[in-house]
C-alpha cells in the first residue's frame, strides 16, 4: 500500500490507551489518509475520559456503545457492522483495526478475502490467531517508546531464511522481497523492535550479511539487494547473540 491509500480508521478505545494514539496515527499515515476515524467505547462511563483530548486533537469519531452486563462484545459487533458497511462503500483501499481483543480476528479474515488490506494494532497481549489474520501487526508498546529487544538467534534464523527463499542463483535478493517474505509469516516483524527504523539498518548491524544498493538509472530510486556474508571477501565481525 502506498501513501496515497484510503484508510478506514476503528479503533476499540476500551482496550487501547490513549497515549499511545500520537504514535498510532503517524505510523497510519505512513500507510495512506485515514478518511475514516472511528472509536467505540462507552463514553458515558469514567474509563474512556482521558481519550476526549485525542478525540478533539485527531479528529475521531466517538461511537457509542452501552456495555450491558460487563461485556464488551456489544463493542465488537458495532465495529464490525460498521466495517461491512464501510468495505460494501467501495471507498477504502486497506482497515486499519486497533484493538488488543481477538474476537476481531474473524473481521481481519474478512476483510482481506475482500481483496483489502488489513494492519492491526495492538499490546503484546493480542491473540496471535489476530496478529497473523492482518497483513502487517504493529505493537503499540512501541508506539508509546522506543523499542530495544535484542537480535537473538531465532531472529537471525527468520532473516537468514528469508533471503534464502528469496536469493537468485547469483545469491543476491531484494531487500523489498526479503520483507515481504518475513511479514507474510511473521505480520508483527518490525525493525524498530531491535533498535533500527528500516530493516536495511537491522540487516547490516547483524554482520550476517552484505547490502549492494544498485541505481535502476532514469532517476529510479536505488534498490538494495542483500545476499549473506562472504567471509573469503568480508571477514565477519564477532557477533554475539543473545537468548
Amino acid at each position: 500500500m502506498s501513501g496515497g491509500s484510503r484508510l478506514a480508521v476503528l479503533i476499540d478505545a476500551a482496550s487501547t490507551p490513549p497515549d499511545v494514539v500520537g504514535g498510532l496515527f503517524a505510523e497510519i499515515a505512513r500507510y495512506g489518509t485515514a478518511q475514516v476515524r472511528r472509536a467505540y467505547g462507552d463514553w458515558t462511563g469514567p474509563d474512556l475520559g482521558h481519550w476526549t483530548g485525542q478525540l478533539l486533537e485527531r479528529a475521531i469519531q466517538p461511537v457509542q456503545q452501552f456495555v450491558h452486563d460487563a461485556d464488551r462484545n456489544a463493542t465488537d459487533a458495532a465495529m464490525v457492522i460498521d466495517a461491512m458497511d464501510l468495505l460494501h462503500s467501495q471507498r477504502f483501499d486497506a482497515f486499519c483495526v486497533v484493538t488488543s481483543d481477538g474476537d476481531l480476528t474473524r473481521l481481519a479474515g474478512r476483510l482481506r478475502e475482500s481483496g483489502l488490506t488489513v494492519y492491526g494494532f495492538g499490546d503484546r497481549s493480542t491473540p496471535r490467531a489476530f496478529v497473523v489474520a492482518c497483513d502487517r501487526f504493529v505493537r503499540t508498546e512501541g508506539l508509546r517508546r522506543p523499542r530495544r529487544l535484542d537480535v537473538d538467534g531465532a531472529v537471525a534464523d527468520r532473516l537468514r531464511a528469508a533471503v534464502d527463499a528469496t536469493a537468485g542463483s547469483d545469491g543476491w535478493a531484494s531487500l523489498a522481497t526479503i520483507g515481504n517474505t518475513i511479514l507474510d509469516t511473521s505480520p508483527d516483524f518490525d525493525a524498530r523492535d531491535y533498535g533500527h527504523v528500516k530493516l536495511s539498518d537491522l540487516l547490516a548491524a547483524t554482520g550476517l550479511f552484505d547490502l549492494d544498493r544498485r541505481s535502476p538509472g532514469d532517476g529510479k530510486p536505488d534498490v538494495v539487494h542483500v545476499r549473506h556474508r562472504q567471509a573469503a571477501q568480508h571477514p565477519a565481525p564477532r557477533v554475539v547473540f543473545r537468548s
